[in-house]
C-alpha cells in the first residue's frame, strides 16, 4: 500500500498530478483545486491510497488525511465508486460532507455527477456517526480579486466549460460568497462546481467496465 508520496511536480493538469519519486514519475488522482494548488518544480506531499482493479492500479490523493478518510467511506458505500467519491470532495470539503450527512441533507450530493437520489440518500445513511461535525472556526472574509477569478475560470474552461458559462459562474460565486467564507482558489472553485452541478470533464482515454460504479 502507498499511504503517502512527496516528490516535485513534474505536471498538473485537470485532476491528474504527476509526482516523481525517485526518478519515477508517479501519477496520481487529485481534485481540480488540489491539482490546481500544484505548481510544476515544487514539492508536494500527498496522502494516498491506491485503488486495485483487474486492469487498473490507480493513486489517489489528498492533501490531508482528512480528505483521504472521507474518500474512503465514500468508496464504502453502495454505488459509489472512487471517481464518484472525488467528484463528491471536488464541491465540498470534509466539514461540508459532514454537516449534510448530520442534517440529514441528501441534495448536496445529488450536485455530483454520477450520484443519483437514491445514491445521495444512501451516502447519507452510510456516513451518519462516522463523520465529525465541528463548529467552523472565524475567519476574516478575504475581498474576492481578479487573480482568483482568473485562476478558476481557467481551471473550469479546462474541465470543458464554456468561456461564457466559466465567467458568469465565477461572477455569480464570488458575489454569493458568504461572509467568513476565504476567496481562495480552492474555496471558490468548489463553490462554482456545486453551483454548475454535473461536471463536464474532458473524457478520460480509459473508459471504466460496465457495471462498475465511478
Amino acid at each position: 500500500m502507498i499511504s503517502s508520496i512527496r516528490g516535485p511536480v513534474l505536471s498538473a493538469l485537470g485532476s491528474v498530478v504527476v509526482v516523481e519519486v525517485g526518478g519515477i514519475g508517479f501519477s496520481v488522482q487529485v481534485t481540480p483545486a488540489t491539482a490546481l494548488g500544484c505548481r510544476i518544480g515544487d514539492e508536494v506531499r500527498l496522502t494516498t491510497t491506491l485503488i486495485v482493479r483487474e486492469d487498473s492500479l490507480t493513486l489517489y490523493g489528498f492533501p490531508s488525511p482528512e480528505e483521504l478518510h472521507v474518500f474512503e467511506l465514500l468508496v464504502g458505500v453502495t454505488g459509489v465508486g472512487p471517481k464518484s467519491a472525488l467528484g463528491v470532495l471536488a464541491v465540498l470539503v470534509p466539514q461540508q460532507i459532514a454537516q449534510a450527512v448530520a442534517d440529514d441533507d441528501d441534495a448536496v450530493f445529488r450536485k455530483v455527477s454520477g450520484i443519483g437520489p437514491k445514491t445521495a440518500k444512501l451516502i447519507v445513511l452510510s456516513l451518519a456517526g462516522k463523520l465529525a461535525v465541528t463548529a467552523p472556526a472565524a475567519t476574516a472574509r478575504t475581498a474576492p480579486n481578479r487573480s482568483v477569478a482568473s485562476t478558476v475560470q481557467a481551471a473550469l474552461i479546462g474541465l470543458g466549460w464554456t468561456e461564457r458559462v466559466a465567467s458568469e459562474t465565477v461572477e455569480e460565486t464570488l458575489a454569493d460568497l458568504a461572509d467568513g467564507e476565504p476567496a481562495s482558489v480552492a474555496a471558490v472553485l468548489r463553490l462554482a462546481l456545486g453551483r454548475l452541478g454535473p461536471a463536464q470533464h474532458v473524457s478520460s482515454p480509459h473508459q471504466s467496465s460496465p457495471g462498475r460504479p465511478e
